[in-house]
């Protein structure tokens, strides 16, 4: 079998590969009949889950097919809405063809927004002085605990995860300009994989000098990209001894690995880091050769203004990995650069957050910064906010994490609102592997909040749910026209917004995953017994 891990190693994996299946394939491998040609594993508890691979099989074969069209679309749709924007809306727009003065948006620029910006366009942190609060925190933090429902740090996390679907120039002038703190990078990194730059994150202080906080905020899912979509339905994934299974997917988008040769995950994956002698001689792992092939180092927003990267400074990184595995992926680029802030800034720490894929990235990270036991850089670790976060590991990921992010105090917070499709996958039933972990802050479509050990219908699909999840589409499209009247300006929704809680009565779990909902779950959200929820 290609890339197989050697024999006695206990590493295990699993892969899924659609584009070698087709109807009578997965016909034949749902009867049990003869070795499916589209399965590589070494795990024949793979038995026990046909139906589901099955499943997951046809919706990405579906996603696959809508790929093309569904890029078309986004940048169809996003011209359009700059467009728009740009010229003051309609009238705007026809006065200023009209006149010549018709200003086209361009991609790169600080002007031009995502959908997901035009969806929810606010940027403005908690009311009052967030940073001070912040601040406060941290100097504590040796003393309190973080509280559950924090409502200025997860503020804090859900804005900036949204805004990391922007690009490198708004996300620079928001921080720096907006927020008065420090826009430290942008990286657009390679997965190895789909052979394409496809995992973004930024990196932030509070300030230049003397920095109390540090904030690694990952891209998600993005609404057009078929690639992130597929991933998330994605099944496959890699065992790693005494720590558990993990998405395959998830690790590719950090770069630690790539499953057309999965021996790569055994060299990122070992217990105390990576091995450059085993890029350098046994032939795993990233190599020059790689990187000359595919044109893949990575930039930071640095390089592109025509700087050098700090991660070049650092010749402590540079002596353990070779330079062009530390520029080109995200979770190394993102490591060596918060070594270098944490040994500049002595008294700061650091939270990673994300939405959707985003907060599947920013678990795995600490998560494989444990399983490298960098203990000096989680001992600085504030906190770990997701928001509509995949599932990223079985159980025994869960237990190995929980014992390094609950004690002394919890740090991991995983918020999910309502019907969200994307907390719910990958499947998860009493035999399969996937498992969430870490403190779960539910919010109902009142913005009630509950902490739960495991979101209501956390499959998502069932006839019982069915109905009831069509009604509470339609609540949330009539809650969405009123609540700029019913809670003031600020949460008023364009006709953009509207135009997708329409789409929710089709498919209410895509509605709900859009960062609106989640925003305005912490900032109106109650605790059950419609008392504020704890602050800071």
């Amino acid at each position: 079998m290609r890339g197989a891990i050697e024999e006695g190693s206990g590493y295990k994996y699993l892969i899924v590969r659609p584009e070698k299946s087709n109807i009578m394939d997965l016909y034949r491998f749902y009867k049990s009949d003869g070795a499916p040609c589209f399965i590589e594993t070494d795990d024949g508890d793979v038995v026990d889950h046909r139906w589901v691979i099955v499943v997951s099989i046809v919706v990405r074969k579906i996603i696959a097919v809508l790929g093309k069209p569904m890029e078309w679309v986004g940048y169809v749709v996003e011209f359009l809405l700059n467009l728009l924007s740009e010229n003051g809306d309609f009238l705007g727009l026809i006065y200023n063809l009209l006149t010549g003065k018709a200003v086209m948006p361009r991609r790169d620029s600080t002007t031009f927004i995502t959908a997901i910006g035009h969806l929810d366009g606010r940027i403005d942190l908690y009311k009052g002085d967030a940073m001070r609060k912040i601040r406060e925190k941290i100097a504590k933090s040796g003393e309190n605990d973080i509280q559950i429902g924090d409502k200025v740090l997860m503020d804090f996390c859900i804005i900036a995860s949204k805004l990391a679907y922007e690009n490198a120039k708004v996300i620079k002038n928001i921080v720096d300009h907006h927020w008065k703190m420090h826009f430290v990078d942008f990286f657009n990194c390679w997965n190895d994989f789909q052979k394409e730059r496809s995992t973004q994150v930024f990196i932030l202080c509070d300030k230049p000098k003397d920095a109390n906080l540090i904030l690694i905020s990952f891209r998600g899912t993005e609404p057009f990209d078929a690639d992130d979509w597929s991933t998330d339905f994605d099944y496959s994934w890699y065992e790693i001894p005494k720590l558990g299974k993990i998405h395959m997917g998830f690790l590719e988008a950090l770069g630690l690995g790539n499953r057309a040769e999965a021996s790569t995950f055994q060299n990122h994956l070992q217990v105390g880091g990576y091995s450059s002698k085993g890029i350098l001689h046994n032939g795993h792992g990233i190599t020059k050769h790689t990187l000359e092939g595919t044109g893949s180092t990575s930039r930071s927003y640095s390089e592109d203004k025509g700087h050098s990267s700090d991660i070049e400074e650092d010749s402590e990184e540079k002596k353990e990995f070779l330079p062009e595995l530390v520029e080109m992926t995200a979770y190394y680029a993102v490591r060596s650069k918060l070594k270098i802030l944490l040994k500049e800034h002595k008294n700061a720490k650091f939270i990673v957050t994300g939405h959707s894929l985003g907060g599947a990235l920013a678990i795995l990270f600490p998560t494989v910064l444990v399983l490298h036991k960098e203990k000096e850089i989680i001992k600085r670790l504030l906190g770990v906010y997701t928001f509509g976060q995949p599932r990223v590991g079985n159980r025994q990921l869960g237990r190995f994490m929980q014992s390094h992010l609950e004690h002394p105090s919890p740090k991991y917070f995983r918020v999910v609102y309502c019907n969200d499709l994307v907390p719910r996958l990958p499947y998860d039933n009493k035999t399969f592997l996937y498992k969430h972990f870490g403190y779960c802050l539910y919010y109902d479509s009142n913005y009630i909040e509950q902490e739960v050990d495991e979101e209501p219908n956390k499959n998502y699909f069932g006839l019982w749910y069915l109905i009831p999840e069509y009604i509470n589409a339609g609540w949330e499209l009539i809650r969405g026209i009123t609540m700029g009247y019913t809670h003031g300006e600020e949460y008023k929704e364009g006709w953009f917004r509207i135009c997708v809680r329409v789409m929710g009565l089709v498919l209410p779990g895509i509605s709900a995953h859009c960062p609106t909902d989640y925003i305005n779950s912490v900032r109106l959200g109650r605790e059950e017994d419609d008392m504020p929820s704890s602050s800071i």
